[in-house]
């Protein structure tokens, strides 16, 4: 028996709605809750009919303003470190053909095969003697040996779909190999590594095991909901703190589509 064309249709957007709502619904329960006042929420109400903002200001309060200062630092600085060592390594690799080039590439994806708490206990015996225990530096320099493989790779593949021709009449017109590289390839190559930078900032942003190991008092805003804002009793506070650590990446999907597009199109070459 014939399957009618609408019926794979049908089943086609259903599918598709079930997806975009085991998405959305969790982030709009998380934003409605979070500016809900106490009586409305331990109401009968299922929509409140009245919003306010006292359950960020309590947050702000208990140390998320500062908090959140410091994840922005904190991711950052990952990126910078991120991409001054990883963008030659993804350059490299996309360019030159050398011997074990492939090892490395296998050795960079291998790198993510070990649990983050192996890496942490052993960073964390490491930065006690460094000093850079309980650190901002230090954390970054934790997300940065997590987000090196992907900013090598990734950046590896948006390098490898610039034409070689384009850089090859840089250096005819008289560029350097760093001004080629400087003139040439970073412009074109700039919507990718902007995509593949704001990656990164997310995972630091939302990489919570290493900011609660590696520090205690220079917490940063997922370690802090972590231990603060989720052992309230106050649930509308727990949802603010949910809307404070998703609101990040709800304006990086509104800044970053048309720089996604651009980079998955270069890697796909």
């Amino acid at each position: 028996m014939r399957v009618p064309s609408w019926a794979g249709e049908l089943a086609r957007y259903a599918f598709l709605s079930l997806l975009v709502a085991w998405v959305l619904v969790p982030l709009a329960i998380a934003t409605i809750y979070a500016f809900t006042p106490l009586e409305v929420y331990y109401s009968d109400a299922i929509l409140p009919n009245s919003l306010t903002a006292e359950h960020l200001r309590t947050l702000w309060v208990l140390g998320a303003g500062e908090a959140f200062v410091r994840s922005v630092f904190v991711g950052v600085l990952t990126v910078f470190l991120s991409f001054l060592i990883g963008l030659p390594g993804g350059y490299a690799l996309s360019r030159y053909v050398f011997p074990g080039r492939d090892a490395i590439k296998l050795g960079i994806i291998a790198t993510r095969m070990f649990p983050i708490i192996v890496i942490s206990v052993s960073l964390l015996k490491t930065f006690f003697a460094l000093g850079l225990n309980d650190t901002l530096i230090g954390l970054a320099l934790a997300h940065t040996a997590m987000a090196l493989p992907f900013v090598v790779l990734i950046t590896g593949s948006i390098f490898g779909g610039i034409p070689r021709d384009v850089e090859e009449a840089g250096l005819v017109f008289g560029l350097s190999s760093i001004g080629v590289f400087l003139r040439v390839t970073l412009p074109l190559a700039a919507p990718g590594l902007a995509a593949a930078g704001l990656f990164t900032f997310l995972l630091s942003w939302n990489e919570v095991f290493m900011a609660s190991v590696l520090t205690l008092t220079n917490r940063t805003l997922p370690a802090f909901i972590l231990v603060s804002a989720f052992a309230t009793p106050t649930e509308p506070i727990r949802f603010a703190a949910a809307f404070l650590m998703i609101l990040p990446a709800l304006l990086f999907m509104l800044f970053a589509r048309r720089y996604l597009v651009t980079m998955w199109a270069m890697a796909a070459r």
